[in-house]
Order: structure tokens, then C-alpha cells, then sequence
């Protein structure tokens, strides 16, 4: 089934119209044709079944028909504090971790961090990723799309994250900072609870002061085998883990 986005509310047996994009999508690249049956999603956690009406390739019109339940989020709440790696490695973190469940992705600026980005670039490569992640939902068959959120400095981010929970009393366990001198392995590691963070290095790792203060502000940290992965590989692994032990692999 072709499933394609919608950027807006829909709703049962409405009559709707694609936007330039989707429909030049649909019916140039797609090739379909009027009367081809399609599945749409919003991010609202349904899946609509629609057909499409017509064949214009600026505003396509498709008849929406009753929204299903499909039940593809994981039991548990895994988000990916992921220190910006260099390239366009970050692309293939947002895509893969989308298939793999992640609940929310926070991209991170580190001292190691072979990337920097200014406010501008920071906006653009945020909407990339976020069309990324749009993509990644309409292959995987995800009916939410998870939240990622612009790039922050990670010391701010770990004092602000700790600030917070302190203010509202919440001593759940923050999360692990995965760390090849972590004591903690995935054999030891007793279920988590239903929500977690995973934060990764870059290349080169966190630095030993940021590191020092994830493990301050209550990060737990965790090793992955005797191996030293990438950090584009790092986090994806540590989800599939956790997805496979205790989620929904």
C-alpha cells in the first residue's frame, strides 16, 4: 500500500487536496492513476485508507475513508541524544533509529563535534532531518512521526534536563551515556523503565568533563561489548537492544 503524508487534520469521508509536493510525488514518481487506493497518515497515530480521485499533479483530490488503529509504537520510550557526527552521518541516525522506534531525537553540540552549525544552518539541516523522518514513517509504516528538535550546546542541555527534574520532583532514571569505560554492559542491564534516554559521542567521543557531567546529572553509563563503535552505529545498537530485550524486536 503507497502511504504518503499529509501536513494538516483529517478525517473521516472528507474530500481533500494534496499538497504540490505529495502530489507530484504520487503521480509522477509513483505513477498512480485515478482510483488507486493509497493509505495516508498525519503523525496523529492513524492510518487513513483514501483513493485518489484525480490526476492533478499540483493538487490531487482524495477521498479519505475510515481511519484504523494500527498499533506500531514500541511499550517503551526510547529517545537519542545524538552528538552532531560529521557529514551527513546524521541523516542515516534519523532515518534508521525511526525505524528501529525511537520516540524523539535530540540532536547535540559537542565539544568533539567535527560539524558546526550556525543558527541558519541549524534551521535547514532541522527541517531536512525533519523530512527525514517524515520519509523514514511512511516506508516503516510508523503512524506518528517523532519529534527532533533543534541542536543544543550539551552542557546546557544536561544541566537544563537536571534543573528541571529537580524543580518537579521526578527521580526517574534519566537515561544511559554510552561510554566504552561504562561498568554497566546490555548482559547486567535489569529492564528499564518505560522511558529512556541514550545519549551518544561523536567520532571522538564525549569529552571527559562532559561525560563526568552527564554521569553527575544522574546519566548511567553503559558499555557495548569489548568493540568501539561508531557513533552513528552506537545508538542505533543500544536501541535494537532495548527494543530486542525488553520492546517490541
Amino acid at each position: 500500500m503507497t502511504r504518503l503524508f499529509f501536513a494538516g487534520p483529517l478525517s473521516a469521508h472528507a474530500t481533500i487536496r494534496l499538497d504540490a509536493d505529495t502530489s507530484h510525488h504520487a503521480l509522477r514518481v509513483l505513477r498512480l492513476t485515478r482510483g488507486d487506493a493509497i493509505e495516508l497518515f498525519n503523525g496523529d497515530g492513524l492510518r487513513y485508507p483514501a483513493q485518489l480521485l484525480d490526476t492533478d499533479a499540483r493538487a490531487a483530490s482524495v477521498q479519505v475513508g475510515t481511519p484504523i488503529a494500527a498499533h506500531t509504537e514500541s511499550p517503551l520510550t526510547l529517545c537519542l541524544a545524538q552528538a552532531l557526527p560529521s557529514g551527513d552521518k546524521m541523516d542515516w541516525v534519523v532515518e534508521k533509529a525511526i525505524e528501529l522506534g525511537v520516540h524523539a531525537i535530540q540532536p547535540l553540540l559537542s565539544t568533539r563535534s567535527i560539524l558546526r552549525l550556525d543558527a541558519s544552518r541549524g534551521e535547514k539541516r532541522l527541517a531536512h532531518w525533519r523530512r527525514i523522518a517524515i520519509a523514514a514513517c511512511m516506508q516503516c509504516g510508523r503512524d506518528r512521526v517523532p519529534e527532533i528538535t533543534a541542536p543544543l550546546d550539551i552542557n546546557r542541555w544536561l544541566l537544563a534536563r537536571r534543573d528541571h527534574a529537580r524543580q518537579t520532583g521526578d527521580t526517574a532514571p534519566v537515561g544511559f551515556v554510552l561510554s566504552p569505560r561504562g561498568s554497566t554492559t546490555l548482559a547486567t542491564l535489569g529492564p528499564p523503565a518505560t522511558a529512556a534516554w541514550i545519549l551518544v559521542g561523536p567520532e571522538a567521543g564525549l569529552s571527559e568533563p562532559e561525560e563526568s557531567l552527564a554521569i553527575e546529572c544522574g546519566w548511567q553509563p553503559l558499555r557495548l561489548g569489548p568493540r568501539i563503535l561508531r557513533t552513528e552505529t552506537a545508538g542505533l545498537a543500544m536501541l535494537a537492544a532495548l527494543q530486542a530485550r525488553f520492546g517490541d524486536l
